[in-house]
């Protein structure tokens, strides 16, 4: 169904069902996490699980930050594709493949620091530090390809081509999976098999789809790729500004998850480990979410775009009670089912038991956060960019300083408490800035 033809009254069902292509490509994502956390959690020793856990984090961290890759393309290519501007979209493209490639020379050229940064912040065995080192020492050079499957990810979503766009995501999560579970259980390389999976995976997949693209583009537009008139002073400076906020927003949100693993490093490598068993509840309950959020935007955007309040007050309406609703469900599985996708994650006893007695607040924080990640939705369709980043920075500012002083006191039950309190901050903050987007109208 095309957004022009959505009806002023859109209902829970239309916008469910147009939900349904993104959770399949969003939940692609979490699964790869999952199964690594599995694999890792079955070694027989926590060493293994804790090493990817930082390791995963820090490099977590560094490339969703650069994720308004994604996002400045789409609007770039969206309004040129609107302006029938098919050889400005190529050299788009290009322009911001060069980029892309400087961003990653510059990561590359860092690590020594990145690593000397880990082993300062986080208190681990020597053998964990060495485990680590492995990690990111292999991860780091798949980041070229990482960063290109964003701008693409943005080309296909900028021409409303979203089939070919969760379609590389699901190519790269399922050749993640295969790649990184063949190497661990067949050839025993731990932490080292984890990192060439993804490393594997995202080249193969870049590879494909640039190849993909090349024939998309001399098919569909008709142009041949060159690099010429792509370095334009006006153009370059626009690529540098557009999305900062977004930037600045994505890297407080990613510093929090890895704030929760530094914590957790703190109160003992135990503790590290089942942190990292029970985020994979949360990111997959907020990637399945997400995907009314994405589903959302476009219409969001449309509807203010027409001035039509109603249309805009009845999505909004809508799309939260349909998430609410699904928190709702995913936590009545994981309140049923908490135990044995524990026991499937980890053969460690002891693991086993400390998760046990935090399944409270991985039942709680999806209802709550639901909230939040489709308010993140609609203030993107909106464009209040800004708005999303100062409500960002206030709520992981708060979320550290209540951290700090639960944790003193509750012990890793505080941490998970000031994770609760930081989703109804992100939402409370969202809901503050709401106004600014009824001034639209």
């Amino acid at each position: 169904m095309s957004i022009k033809n959505f009806p002023v009254n859109i209902s829970k069902k239309q916008i469910f069902l147009i939900s349904i292509p993104v959770f399949f490509s969003n939940m692609a994502i979490p699964l790869i996490g999952i199964v690594d956390t599995g694999l890792m959690g079955n070694l027989g020793d926590s060493k293994f699980l804790v090493a990817t856990s930082i390791a995963t984090s820090v490099m977590t961290m560094i490339v969703w930050s650069f994720g308004f890759l994604r996002m400045g393309t789409v609007g770039i290519v969206a309004q040129l594709f609107g302006k029938s501007d098919y050889r400005e979209i190529v050299r788009t493209l290009l322009r911001n493949f060069s980029f892309c490639i400087l961003l990653s020379i510059t990561i590359i050229l860092l690590t020594p620091i990145i690593l000397e940064v880990i082993k300062n912040l986080f208190s681990t065995t020597t053998l964990t530090q060495k485990l680590i080192k492995t990690y990111v020492s292999v991860r780091v050079f798949s980041i070229p390809a990482e960063f290109t499957i964003y701008i693409l990810i943005g080309f296909y979503l900028g021409i409303q081509k979203t089939n070919i766009s969760s379609l590389l995501i699901i190519l790269l999560s399922a050749l993640n999976i295969f790649f990184s579970s063949f190497l661990v259980l067949s050839f025993n390389l731990d932490v080292l098999g984890v990192a060439l999976g993804t490393l594997l995976a995202s080249y193969i997949t870049a590879i494909i789809f640039l190849l993909f693209t090349y024939n998309f583009i001399l098919k569909k537009f008709q142009i041949i790729p060159t690099f010429n008139r792509i370095m334009i002073p006006s153009k370059i400076f626009k690529l540098f500004n557009i999305n900062f906020d977004i930037f600045i927003r994505t890297l407080f949100l990613t510093f929090s998850f890895l704030w929760i693993t530094y914590i957790g490093s703190k109160l003992g490598e135990n503790y590290l480990a089942i942190n990292t068993i029970l985020m994979q509840f949360i990111i997959l309950s907020a990637f399945f979410l997400d995907a009314y959020a994405f589903s959302t935007e476009g219409i969001v955007g449309f509807a203010i775009g027409k001035k039509n309040k109603k249309s805009f007050a009845m999505i909004v309406k809508n799309s939260i009670q349909l998430s609410f609703i699904t928190a709702l469900v995913i936590s009545l599985i994981y309140l049923l089912f908490f135990k044995q996708i524990i026991n499937l994650l980890t053969d460690i006893d002891v693991l086993r038991f400390i998760s046990y007695k935090h399944a409270l607040w991985v039942v709680l924080i999806p209802p709550v956060a639901s909230f939040c990640y489709q308010l993140d939705g609609i203030f993107v369709g909106a464009s209040q960019t800004k708005e999303m980043r100062n409500g960002m920075i206030i709520s992981v500012v708060s979320f550290i300083i209540l951290s700090i002083y639960f944790t003193k006191y509750f012990g890793n039950h505080g941490l998970w408490l000031s994770l609760l309190i930081f989703m109804v901050l992100r939402s409370l903050t969202l809901n503050y800035f709401f106004y600014k987007i009824l001034k639209r109208f």
